[in-house]
């Protein structure tokens, strides 16, 4: 492995060549790329199910499929996102030629996270690409079979020269953090995300934080309980309910709660069967320090539905609490996890006073056909993203940017986003 001071040099001096600026350079690798994910989804999902024992199809739709889509955008749209904008003109410069040019940052460092290893990494990288830099990609080290993975097909589908993929733990991080980037992008936990950003604040480089937090769901009288339950479930229990959106906990009154937990019952045994243990539709947890983690914040928990789990299969069973404090554990910190506390308030204004207490998430997820409801949480909440009457959807649409606010995060990417995320807007007059 490369010492990060030399590897970050030699990667500044292939910037500075101008190779990766053409258009017919950026589309040639973001093709690469996509030829990756064509030719190694077996290996790839193999990869994914060695360190997180993800459903098949979960990791081929929601990784692979998901993070080809992006390219390919990428690929139909290059050509016109690299072209200079032109802004309306004050009138002292109706006469000059007003401009903005999408200029490449330099040298790039992509920090990826654990629970969806191909796809945090692979769509800011190729948001990288496409904007014209290089870039050092660092895969996560909890998914060593993905990491490794990825470390030896990139420079088989890429230039070498331009991207470079660099694995290790905390010490190769911290070593890399040592070094200065032009633009960092991180996707991980809000604590992780703070050292990240006190190090680029060494060297003034610009970030993107992607992390997580809770996400609250608001479930009113007017919403239809049975499909409120079938998505929230299906939010939650994706991927073992390892997703940074993944819906936290539920408010809601005594009798919609009643309804939920009746309806989720019937809908998990119909996913799952009577064992979600023996479903092949149903992952694990990623290691024993997150199993440990998780299942010490039910300690003392009311629990209606669930609640078995296995350390040496890292199982946790779909787990619905009731009964919720805003003091008890599951409410001090993000779950990550297949279990969802239900909280009682008495409207949509307690919801609202509730949410307002604690740390903006990073997406808000609200159930009601009263438009009057809706309009109260987009005034008066504030979070990355705010889904109406579905949950995670919103990931999946490229023309709004996905990303958090406060501690979720700051700045988004998907789409055109990724492109001028790691583009700088240059004027010229």
């Amino acid at each position: 492995m490369s010492n990060p001071a030399d590897l970050v040099f030699t990667l500044r001096n292939n910037f500075n060549s101008g190779n990766t600026r053409p258009y017919e350079f950026r589309l040639k690798q973001l093709q690469g790329l996509c030829k990756l994910l064509d030719d190694q989804e077996k290996e790839l999902t193999d990869a994914i199910l060695k360190d997180l024992r993800k459903p098949r199809f979960e990791a081929l739709l929601y990784e692979v499929k998901y993070t080809k889509n992006e390219v390919l955008n990428m690929i139909y749209n290059l050509k016109e996102w690299m072209k200079p904008t032109k802004p309306s003109k004050p009138l002292p410069f109706l006469m000059d030629e007003v401009l903005i040019h999408s200029e490449p940052y330099g040298v790039t460092l992509i920090v990826g996270a654990w629970n969806y290893p191909i796809m945090l990494v692979l769509i800011p990288l190729a948001g990288a690409i496409a904007a014209g830099n290089v870039a050092v990609i660092k895969p996560s080290e909890v998914a060593p079979h993905t990491a490794e993975l990825l470390q030896e097909l990139i420079p088989k589908y890429l230039d070498q020269e331009f991207y470079k993929v660099y694995c290790g733990g905390i010490p190769e991080t911290t070593s890399l953090l040592e070094q200065r980037f032009d633009y960092i992008f991180y996707t991980g936990n809000c604590q992780v995300g703070k050292i990240i950003h006190t190090a680029a604040a060494k060297h003034l480089t610009p970030v993107t934080l992607e992390m997580g937090g809770k996400c609250p769901v608001f479930i009113d009288q007017t919403a239809d309980v049975e499909m409120v339950a079938r998505r929230v479930l299906f939010g939650r229990l994706l991927n073992a309910g390892q997703s940074c959106i993944a819906p936290d906990y539920i408010l809601c009154d005594k009798l919609t709660e009643q309804k939920f937990v009746s309806a989720a019952k019937k809908i998990i045994k119909e996913w799952y069967g009577e064992n979600a243990k023996d479903s092949p539709c149903y992952g694990r947890i990623i290691n024993e320090r997150h199993f440990n983690r998780i299942i010490k914040l039910l300690e003392g928990a009311k629990i209606a539905i669930g609640g078995s789990h296995d350390i040496n299969d890292l199982y946790i069973e779909p787990t619905i609490v009731t009964d919720v404090t805003p003091t008890h554990p599951l409410m001090q910190e993000e779950i990550f996890g297949p279990i969802l506390p239900i909280f009682i308030v008495d409207n949509a204004s307690s919801a609202i006073d509730f949410i307002n207490k604690r740390e903006k998430p990073l997406a808000l997820y609200l159930f009601s056909t009263s438009k009057t409801t809706h309009a109260l949480f987009l005034e008066y909440t504030s979070s990355g993203n705010m889904l109406i009457n579905d949950t995670l959807m919103h990931f999946s649409c490229d023309t709004i940017p996905f990303g958090g606010v406060g501690n979720s995060g700051m700045g988004g990417y998907h789409g055109k986003y990724t492109f001028d995320t790691f583009s700088h807007p240059k004027g010229t007059l």
